[in-house]
């Protein structure tokens, strides 16, 4: 068995690490786009919670529909508690980089990452059959 030959398939069994790792590439796929729509348009600054928020929800759906779809059962349970886990991670992330703590801005990211994700895992489960 040649062990070059078997890196490059990645099997992520986990559902919550499958559905953190597709919901990253997607908030990393909408921040790019997000800041070339703020670079090459007419795009107002005053504007872009609304659109962060909004990719927020993506990838948490995003994710939540790969945890889903993994595990085969309880979509509600493993995409919400991916929604958490997403939540806690962006919250980590601007604690470190920018010393952000609990605000408002916290309590609508869980109340919009929670929900999608939960949804995205229900669709993930029932789109396996």
């Amino acid at each position: 068995m040649n062990p070059i030959k078997n890196v490059s398939k990645v099997n992520v069994s986990s559902p919550m690490l499958g559905g953190a790792l597709t919901a990253c590439i997607w908030l990393g796929a909408g921040a790019l786009l997000l800041s070339l729509i703020l670079k090459f348009s007419s795009m107002q600054e005053t504007s872009l919670p609304m659109y962060a928020m909004t990719i927020h929800g993506c990838a948490s759906f995003a994710g939540g529909f790969a945890s889903g779809k993994r595990s085969g059962r309880k979509g509600w349970y493993f995409g919400g508690g991916l929604g958490i886990l997403y939540a806690l991670i962006i919250i980590l992330i601007g604690f470190l980089s920018v010393n952000a703590g609990f605000s408002s801005h916290t309590w609508n990211l869980l109340a919009v990452v929670i929900p999608a994700g939960a949804i995205g895992g229900m669709i993930g489960v029932n789109l396996k059959k």
